[in-house]
């Protein structure tokens, strides 16, 4: 009795967890949707620390109850796991992918703002004054625009880092589960040794391909 009232208390969290993280995204889509503003504020901040809370104890549950297969649970519970890690995954990534919407919109929004105040700005220096003062205004200008793009992408980096993070966590409780299969069926040795392979030459790839992008990021940056 104490270990189904164990896995039962972990669905109800899961469970929990789920209802609430469906509430505030849905107040995060609607966020998204109507920003205009160039910065951040206090409640859009406030709104995705508490989503980001929701994920890390959602997560915290799933490998509860991942520890609780492992230990012996019947295909059934094991399937109920399956479900309660793709709900999670694809909240995880369905967050990461707004906030990443709404920094570039941000990002926009800041840049014409920039591009109205530069074209403010000279249009009082065609008035009135220099030659220096101009140039200043037009390397003012460039710098803001760069600024702008770099933040952009590493926005971007930061989401998509974020989402092959949890998904290489819920790889791992896919190669759990393919182990225990394994063993109950040693002809499928060969083609999970396929699939490990296969998920190490995608691991080495997505790591090059991290690191190339991140110092051409670096390289730009010191070139400007």
């Amino acid at each position: 009795m104490e270990v189904t009232a164990s896995w039962d208390s972990l669905r109800q969290q899961a469970r929990k967890l789920q209802a609430q993280l469906d509430e505030q995204m849905s107040l995060y889509r609607k966020l998204v949707s109507a920003n205009i503003s160039t910065k951040s504020d206090a409640a859009e901040s406030d709104l995705e620390s508490w989503i980001e809370r929701l994920l890390k104890q959602l997560q915290q549950v799933n490998s509860q109850m991942k520890a609780w297969v492992s230990s012996g649970g019947s295909e059934m519970v094991s399937h109920t796991l399956t479900r309660h890690q793709e709900i999670l995954q694809d909240l995880t990534q369905e967050f990461y992918r707004l906030q990443s919407s709404l920094r570039a919109k941000q990002e926009h929004a800041s840049l014409l703002d920039d591009f109205r105040e530069f074209d403010r700005t000279r249009l009082d220096l065609e008035e009135g004054a220099g030659s220096e003062q101009q140039t200043l205004l037009k390397e003012y200008a460039s710098i803001s625009r760069s600024t702008g793009q770099m933040d952009t992408v590493i926005s971007q980096a930061q989401a998509t880092l974020g989402s092959l993070v949890h998904q290489r966590s819920t790889f791992g409780g896919i190669n759990s589960k393919l182990s225990n299969m394994s063993s109950r069926l040693p002809t499928v040795n060969n083609i999970l040794s396929a699939i490990r392979r296969k998920k190490s030459r995608d691991t080495i790839i997505l790591s090059l391909v991290i690191s190339v992008c991140t110092f051409l990021i670096l390289i730009y940056w010191l070139t400007k």
